[in-house]
């Protein structure tokens, strides 16, 4: 199992669909995650947690006030994520089962590092950017302040220190062409490794 991250505006989600076109199925964790707060069973364990003035007046969560929250209390984001992280894994799980013939398959996950995830995978691929691309990058997708960009990269990992951690590093910000070259390398040698461990 192949494990991909990166941080805010690192392009992960691209270099994910990348392996896509090489019928490469994909789990994408953070959509995952996010889904369950259309589940009413979901909700209702975030009551106790964050109080009713997360919901609105049709009783939907207003994600940002979570992350307001969140962003600010670093126990509230623990609590949080005893919640979701061993739901999505088992999802995961669940799905690896429904695509057992394939070669490989990849987990992409923006918090693979911080939270220990990487040992649960034979190989990590970390999507790598500069920070000042990075921080372009999502105001212009997100339309958000550089202010606002620049502090939700410092709550994640620092991107030197997933680059060491990982198996594989992609370099995102030297073209589509570089960018693709590597992807389809990375995919001959993930088919090898495969392989070999079947042997």
């Amino acid at each position: 199992m192949v494990a991909l991250t990166g941080g805010i505006g690192s392009g992960k989600s691209t270099v994910s669909q990348e392996f896509g076109l090489l019928k490469v199925p994909c789990f994408n964790a953070d959509k995952v995650a996010g889904s369950y707060y259309n589940d009413a069973e979901f909700r209702k364990l975030l009551l106790p947690l964050f109080g009713s003035s997360i919901f609105d007046e049709k009783g939907s969560v207003i994600k940002s006030r979570i992350a307001q929250i969140v962003f600010s209390n670093p126990e509230k984001l623990q609590q949080l994520n005893a919640i979701i992280h061993p739901k999505v894994m088992s999802d995961f799980d669940r799905w690896v089962e429904e695509h057992n013939e394939c070669d490989y398959v990849i987990q992409e996950n923006a918090i693979l590092f911080e939270h220990g995830f990487d040992n649960l995978f034979d190989v990590t691929i970390a999507v790598y950017a500069p920070e000042d691309v990075r921080i372009r990058r999502v105001m212009k997708r997100d339309g958000a302040s550089f202010e606002a960009v620049e502090a939700r990269i410092k709550n994640q990992m620092n991107e030197e220190e997933k680059r060491g951690k990982a198996t594989f590093v992609i370099m995102n910000y030297k073209g589509e062409k570089y960018r693709k070259k590597r992807v389809e390398s990375l995919h001959k040698k993930l088919l090898k490794l495969a392989l070999s461990k079947r042997n």
